[in-house]
C-alpha cells in the first residue's frame, strides 16, 4: 500500500507538469498513436512514408489545411477528428507557450542582469550613480558609435537603464568571482570604476587589475590619498579626482571658467579634448609645425603632448616631438586618421 501511494504521489508531481521531458515524451506518444491509428483505419496513403506523415500531421495539426492529403475512409476521418486534430493543438500551443515563455525568460534575465554575457573587447563600467552614469554611457555611446560594447555592473537594486543599447549585470559584490564571470572582466578592453564610497571603488579596481591587467582602468575618487593608493599598487590604472572645489575656485576668479570646462569634457556639442599618437615611423618635429599641421588641415588645436614624464600644458612652440609621444588637441569631433605625411 505504502508503495501504491508512493507511486501515485510521484505520478501526479511529475506526469502532468509540462516540463521539457514530459513535452517530448508526450510529442512522441502522439506520433506512435497517430501513426498506429491511421494504419489501423487502412490510410496507406498517409502512412507511406514517415516524411509524409510527418508532414501531414503538422499541416493538419495545426489547421493550416493544404488539402493536398486527407483521409479517405470513414474510420480515418474519425480518426483525425477525435485524435489527430485535438492532440496536436493541444501539443502546438504547449510548444509555442513553452518557445515564447523561453525568449521571454532570456529577455527578463537580460533586463534584471542575470544573463551570462558573450561580449569581448568592451567597456566595463562598475557602478550605478543614477543621471551621472547614465551621462557617461550616452557620452561613451557617442565618441565609441557602436565599436566598442557597453556592459553596466551593478550592486543597486536596478533593472537595465536602457534595455536593447547596453549589457546589464547585476551583482551582490564586486569582488565576488562567481557573479563577475557574468562581466567577463578578462575580456574588456576598458574598465571604469565609479561608486559612491572610495573604499569600494578602491576594492573594485584591485580586483579589476588583478583579473585583467591588460585593460585601461580608469576609477574616480574622491579621497585623494585612496587615489594615491591605487595608484601605487596599479602604476597604469588612471586616477580621476574629484574636481569639484577647484572648478568653483576657478570660476570665482575666471567667470566662465565652468562653462569652458563643459565645452571641454562634453563630447556631443561644441569643443571637445581628444588625443592621438604622433606616428612611431614619423621623423621628429616640434610643436610649432604640428600645432600648425593640425590647425590647417583639421580646424584643431593642440594643447598638450605627453612623453615619458608627466603631460606638459601649452608647450612651447619649440619643444621636440618625438616618435610615439601623445598629443591632445581640441576639435569638433574626433579625428581618427591623421594624415601625417602632409606635415611639413
Amino acid at each position: 500500500m505504502g508503495i501504491w501511494l508512493y507511486l501515485k504521489r510521484k505520478i501526479q508531481a511529475n506526469l502532468f507538469t509540462i516540463t521539457n521531458r514530459n513535452l517530448l515524451l508526450l510529442s512522441l506518444l502522439y506520433l506512435a498513436v497517430c501513426w498506429s491509428l491511421l494504419v489501423w483505419a487502412g490510410e496507406d496513403e498517409l502512412t507511406s512514408s514517415f516524411g509524409q506523415f510527418v508532414y501531414y500531421l503538422m499541416v493538419t495539426a495545426s489547421t493550416v489545411g493544404y488539402g493536398d492529403y486527407s483521409p479517405q475512409s470513414d474510420l480515418g476521418k474519425w480518426v483525425v477528428a477525435l485524435i489527430v486534430i485535438p492532440g496536436g493543438l493541444a501539443l502546438f500551443a504547449a510548444l509555442l507557450g513553452r518557445v515564447a515563455t523561453g525568449l521571454i525568460d532570456y529577455w527578463r534575465a537580460g533586463v534584471l542582469g542575470k544573463r551570462k554575457l558573450s561580449v569581448n573587447d568592451h567597456i566595463l563600467l562598475l557602478g550605478w550613480n543614477g543621471q551621472r552614469t547614465l551621462h557617461m554611457i550616452r557620452m561613451l555611446q557617442h565618441e565609441e558609435e557602436g565599436n566598442r560594447p557597453i556592459v553596466l555592473c551593478s550592486r543597486s537594486d536596478i533593472e537595465n537603464p536602457l534595455p536593447g543599447e547596453i549589457e546589464f549585470v547585476k551583482v551582490s559584490s564586486y569582488t565576488d568571482s562567481q557573479e563577475m564571470k557574468n562581466a567577463r572582466i578578462a575580456d574588456a578592453s576598458c574598465i571604469i570604476v565609479d561608486n559612491l564610497e572610495d573604499d569600494i571603488t578602491l576594492s573594485s579596481a584591485l580586483y579589476c587589475s588583478n583579473i585583467n591587467p591588460d585593460a585601461h582602468l580608469v576609477a574616480y575618487f574622491k579621497d585623494e590619498a585612496l587615489s594615491a593608493l591605487l595608484s601605487q599598487h596599479c602604476p597604469n590604472a588612471e586616477c580621476i579626482p574629484a574636481v569639484g572645489a577647484e572648478m568653483l575656485a576657478k570660476a570665482a576668479v575666471d567667470p566662465g571658467s565652468s562653462a569652458l570646462h563643459q565645452e571641454l569634457l562634453a563630447s556631443t556639442r561644441g569643443m571637445t579634448q581628444y588625443s592621438t599618437f604622433y606616428p612611431v615611423s614619423a621623423a621628429e618635429t616640434n610643436v610649432e609645425q604640428v600645432f600648425m599641421f593640425m590647425k590647417r588641415e583639421y580646424q584643431a588645436t593642440l594643447i598638450a603632448i605627453q612623453g615619458e614624464k608627466s603631460i606638459e600644458l601649452n608647450p612651447d612652440l619649440n619643444v621636440t616631438i618625438a616618435p610615439g609621444m601623445k598629443l591632445f588637441y581640441i576639435a569638433d569631433e574626433r579625428i581618427d586618421d591623421f594624415k601625417w605625411d602632409r606635415l611639413k
